[in-house]
């Protein structure tokens, strides 16, 4: 058996693009458009891990609810930095959900509202300002 990917619904893929390509440093493997079916799929990728994708989905014109996205879970990178990935994404105007307190692990949403984590390869000393920074909503 081999893992191909996992899918998650967008509602804009210009902001989902965003956050996933910009903020965590993903790349675009491919993507289709089908005018019939009216979606577009677009496939994401980390550098050091190409073979384990997201399927970004995005049904054209769609209304429909995805809630929360509290059924999903969560989707989890390893990242060189914690502290500079999370600045980043806060400079982005994303909101850190947990953050990097102990130097090793944080929660982030995407546009989507899908829960990332986020977990330091090794442990960072902690740092300010995560270290007196509340938690904000849920992931």
């Amino acid at each position: 058996m081999k893992y191909l990917h996992s899918m998650v619904r967008v509602r804009d893929l210009d902001a989902s693009l965003r956050f996933y390509c910009e903020g965590l440093g993903l790349r675009e493997v491919r993507r289709k458009e089908e005018p019939e079916g009216k979606y577009t799929l677009v496939f994401l990728a980390a550098s050091d891990s190409p073979a384990a994708e997201i399927e970004l989905t995005w049904n054209w014109g769609s209304q429909e609810d995805y809630g929360s996205a509290r059924n999903f879970g969560h989707l989890a990178f390893r990242v060189d930095d914690i502290y500079v990935t999370c600045a980043r994404l806060r400079a982005m105007g994303y909101t850190i959900c947990r953050p990097p307190r102990d130097g090793h692990m944080a929660f982030v949403r995407s546009p989507d509202l899908i829960s990332i984590e986020l977990l330091q390869d090794g442990h960072l000393p902690p740092q300010e300002p995560w270290v007196s920074m509340p938690n904000t909503g849920s992931w």
